[in-house]
């Protein structure tokens, strides 16, 4: 996007993996004790004009409504709780590390990962750890630009539009990448640049 009559240089794209448990999707999250608790966060910097990736940034989140990652998220992330207690630390801290790397650059996602960040400050009682602005949700530009996106997660997205798979899916920072590349090859494919 442009500040004032510049267009920013760099943009970044991100992900997040939360708890979830085996049909928490379709209930949406609504069972009892059933809380969207950051896991891990994954983003990439692009240039917003190259659209080439110009650094990275994964971190992991202990929750701490359910500090036990169910079997359908470690099924579903491959992270475990062993990984998870070796790795990770407290939200105050990856969303600080997170807010750095974002700065003042604008943040794209696919979906409402930047509510979901919000809420899990509000969770702890303290909205103030996460107080960055929205960000864009690249679902509405991809349907503007023709792309059917029912069944698709972030993760497969690359894919989907006929780009290389990124590697596995539900990994924040693969996500984060696949989104990009998918971008990435539409616009070199003659869509416009999001951007922009």
């Amino acid at each position: 996007m442009r500040s004032g009559s510049q267009m920013q240089k760099e943009v970044v794209v991100f992900d997040t993996e939360f708890t979830a448990w085996a049909g928490s999707m379709e209930r949406n999250w609504s069972g009892p004790g059933e809380f969207r608790e950051i896991v891990q966060i994954g983003a990439v910097r692009i240039d917003a004009e190259t659209l080439t990736e110009t650094a990275s940034f994964a971190v992991l989140i202990r929750p701490v409504k359910n500090p036990v990652l169910s079997d359908y998220f470690i099924d579903l992330t491959r992270i475990t709780n062993e990984r998870l207690a070796a790795e990770g630390g407290d939200f105050a801290t990856g969303a600080a590390a997170f807010a750095a790397f974002v700065g003042k650059r604008r943040m794209y996602c696919y979906g409402r990962d930047d509510r979901v960040i919000a809420r899990n400050a509000e969770l702890l009682g303290k909205p103030q750890l996460w107080t960055n602005t929205m960000a864009v949700n690249l679902r509405e530009w991809l349907v503007e630009v023709g792309i059917v996106l029912a069944g698709v997660s972030s993760g497969t997205l690359a894919k989907h539009v006929g780009s290389a798979s990124q590697g596995r899916a539900h990994d924040a920072l693969i996500d984060a990448r696949s989104l990009a590349e998918a971008v990435r090859y539409l616009v070199k494919n003659g869509a416009p640049n999001p951007y922009r």
